[in-house]
């Protein structure tokens, strides 16, 4: 849909400012554009199932936002702009129900601190995307709503837990889109849906109103079909939060703006460690892998210079009796518990509850049970994974000042997308989740058989301004992100 020399489809968030305040174009239009294409393509067309609800008031907001914008008042570039949020963010005016029928029909008394943050900006809240029951998985299967598609191959899974907001950016449901990530949820999804998505450094954003996985390793952030779009939602929902103790680590460590890191030479003369342990560790991993040593072949080619990297020992540093998700499991049943005793309103009081009622899907039933069990994390093992998860820090720090990198490059997940209804294995996601540190996940090509393949770049802590950086000059290098053929423009439909 072309207007004068964007196509709002694709815009990136500064396009679509400037043709909001030249007039070619209002945030009632916008809004409207977006809710058409979720009514044509996702539980219709190709129905995509990424949507769990639409706002009932994104017209009327959008409105006001151009009211107030003719009045001549604007809060900046997210001002008017149509942003999806993920079903685990409290919204006050939304059902926020995890992907779970034991929450269906419940609106939350208050807005999660990051969808305030969107809202005193201007952002138009529209809808609310699916997502992996409670988070609890990656191909985005839940019982509210069933299995959520990707839009680049219709019978393949969209990556999750964040797969609603991943399939519903790429297929330009709204300009933006947020996600959490407990152990690769926002950088799965990216990696499966040709976009780019940041894990931050523990602490970077507010995980109050964000129903948990893990306190330990939860955090919410942006999927963005650019790397300009993503870190102009950074600026807008970093930073402290006094209901997020976490957070007050943020602080002194957040840049003026991340959009100051928009470089176009931002990769000259880095240094990139390629981390083969995690490039392949099956021959199913060979057609991923190939792929992210060509986008590593492509950083040498803008001026920066890889170099192989190992870890000793990092196989075992992230390996434990959940096959490296023993935090999620023995977090999972106390932090749900103490959210849900926050809010009486809630159907459910406990994870008990939960399975008392029998509302969930079959598929997560094992992780529940598990989680369930966990009488306390007053043990020795509790602890001995905390400590384990500083030394797979320190592990990561020592191997990068040893080689003198800056970042380390390896896949976000070592297979494409799986077909829906198979396991999805190859997660990458460990290195960043548990160590704390940031992770960046940027398009780095496509399979031969078109499914998008994701590059990660992990720095040290606080340095999201690095990674903006090295993913803009890379993006911007290569273009390879384009939308799925599965939802073309209406009007050429």
């Amino acid at each position: 849909m072309p207007t004068g020399q964007i196509d709002l489809l694709e815009a990136t968030v500064p396009q679509l400012q400037a043709a909001l305040t030249d007039g070619t174009v209002t945030s009632h239009d916008l809004v409207s554009m977006y809710l058409a294409r979720i009514d044509a393509y996702d539980q219709k067309g190709p129905a995509l199932n990424a949507i769990s609800v639409t706002s009932r008031n994104a017209l009327a907001e959008a409105d006001t936002r151009d009211a107030e914008r003719r009045a001549g008042a604007s809060r900046g570039l997210l001002y008017g702009i149509p942003v999806i949020v993920k079903d685990n963010y409290d919204t006050a005016d939304m059902q926020t129900a995890a992907g779970s029928r034991s929450l269906a029909g419940w609106v939350p008394p208050d807005d999660a601190f990051l969808v305030k943050k969107l809202r005193q900006a201007g952002a138009v809240i529209i809808a609310k995307s699916n997502m992996h029951e409670f988070a609890y998985g990656i191909t985005t299967l839940g019982s509210l709503f069933g299995q959520t598609r990707n839009p680049y191959a219709l019978d393949r899974n969209p990556g999750g837990s964040s797969g609603g907001t991943g399939a519903a950016i790429a297929a330009n449901f709204a300009a933006v889109g947020m996600g959490s990530d407990t152990c690769g949820s926002i950088r799965i999804p990216a990696s499966h849906n040709s976009l780019v998505g940041i894990r931050g450094t523990q602490g970077l954003a507010s995980r109050s109103g964000i129903i948990p996985l893990s306190g330990t390793q939860d955090i919410g952030g942006p999927i963005a079909r650019t790397v300009t779009d993503l870190a102009i939602v950074l600026d807008t929902t970093v930073g402290y939060d006094p209901g997020d103790t976490q957070t007050a680590a943020s602080v002194g460590n957040i840049p003026k703006s991340y959009t100051d890191y928009l470089q176009l030479t931002g990769l000259r003369g880095a240094r990139i460690g390629l981390l083969t342990a995690l490039l392949a560790t099956d021959p199913a991993d060979a057609e991923v892998a190939a792929v992210v040593r060509g986008a590593v072949e492509e950083m040498k080619g803008q001026g920066a210079e890889p170099v192989d990297v190992a870890i000793p020992g990092l196989s075992d540093l992230l390996t434990d009796r959940a096959n490296g998700f023993l935090m999620i499991r023995q977090d999972f049943k106390f932090d749900l518990n103490a959210y849900l005793a926050a809010r009486p309103s809630a159907p459910v009081r406990t994870l008990e509850e939960v399975l008392a009622s029998g509302k969930f899907h079959p598929a997560v039933e094992t992780n529940l049970r598990n989680s369930q069990a966990v009488e306390s994390r007053d043990t020795e093992e509790y602890l001995a994974h905390i400590i384990k998860r500083n030394i797979l820090r320190e592990a990561i720090l020592k191997a990068m000042a040893d080689n003198r990198v800056e970042v380390l490059a390896y896949p976000t997940i070592r297979r494409k997308a799986n077909v829906i209804g198979e396991m999805q294995m190859g997660t990458n996601c460990q290195l960043s989740a548990n160590s704390g540190l940031p992770a960046i996940t940027v398009p780095g090509g496509f399979t031969a058989d078109g499914l998008p393949v994701g590059v990660e770049l992990l720095g040290r802590a606080w340095s999201e301004p690095q990674l903006i950086k090295f993913a803009y000059a890379y993006e911007q290098a290569t273009h390879h992100r384009r939308p799925p053929a599965s939802t073309p423009a209406l009007d050429r439909r």
